[in-house]
């Protein structure tokens, strides 16, 4: 058995050999990996993420493409996305290699920019795609079309396309509804639209979305990562399913999404106290 234990540039080291340890303690092979090595986890049994939600969003872009299930570990302080915290991270692997786990799918976005006809870039995310203003104070306008069908024009600061996963990320932040994690559908979030009537829609599977950039310019950034795409105007950011969804590790079971939701997020939890 092969497991890449897959971290933080910088990131502490002492739960990294641990996890290390234990591993090879329990005859595995263990690959340490940082998540913006250019590698792949391709012959893996498991992805281990050590660290918060980025180094997981890390891990998955590695992992769902071959078709390796992850296991989060989280080291950070929200850890949403993440299975175990660090003092679990022992019993966890030992369930892991018994069997005693189940997997929960998650959806991949695959993301093309596109100019002239010409893919520029190809990218893939758990989370979301933003394509918004370049630092500029104007407002941009973009076009969205969903499999082919016009469904309109708008002025806003950006938009989000969002999967299930980031549904209760950065979309969850500019105004949008709260999916179901193992849901197959994605989620377009305006983000301050100029029209107020302008509100999130919700579209079903195995459909491309496609957000054409009418004025600009723009830029294009996956899963909150640092680096951002120049996205001018007659550009098209194209977002549909990749074709393999993403393998989770859970131990707990599928109802446990809504603890989490009210034990990270505070969903559901009056601010008022009770009399």
């Amino acid at each position: 058995m092969k497991v890449y234990v897959v971290h933080a540039p910088g990131a502490d080291q002492h739960p990294v050999e641990q996890a290390m340890q234990t591993l090879q303690n329990m005859g595995v092979e263990a690959i340490e990996m940082h998540r913006d090595a250019p590698k792949q986890v391709k012959g893996a049994d498991l992805a281990l993420t050590l660290g918060g939600d980025g180094t997981f969003l890390a891990g998955a872009r590695l992992a769902a493409p071959q078709g390796v299930p992850i296991l989060g570990v989280n080291l950070g302080r929200l850890g949403f996305l993440t299975e175990l915290e660090s003092h679990e991270l022992e019993d966890g692997l030992r369930r892991f290699l018994a069997g005693d786990y189940r997997i929960e799918e998650r959806t991949m976005l695959q993301i093309t920019l596109l100019r002239a006809g010409r893919s520029m870039v190809t990218a893939i995310g758990l989370n979301e795609v933003v394509v918004d203003h370049s630092g500029e104070t104007r407002i941009l306008r973009l076009e969205i079309d969903v499999g082919g069908q016009a469904v309109g024009v708008i002025d806003a600061d950006g938009t989000i396309v969002a999967t299930a996963s980031g549904s209760t990320a950065y979309a969850l932040a500019s105004g949008g509804p709260i999916l179901e994690p193992t849901l197959e559908d994605l989620v377009l979030v305006p983000m301050s639209p100029f029209a107020l009537t302008v509100r999130p829609i919700v579209f079903a599977p195995h459909q491309d979305i496609t957000i054409k950039v009418v004025r600009g310019p723009a830029e294009m950034r996956v899963d909150g990562m640092r680096r951002a795409h120049a996205v001018t105007a007659g550009d098209s950011v194209r977002c549909g399913a990749h074709p393999r969804r993403l393998k989770v590790v859970r131990f707990s079971p599928p109802e446990s999404f809504y603890k989490r939701l009210a034990g990270k997020l505070g969903w559901g939890r009056p601010l008022v106290p009770k009399d």
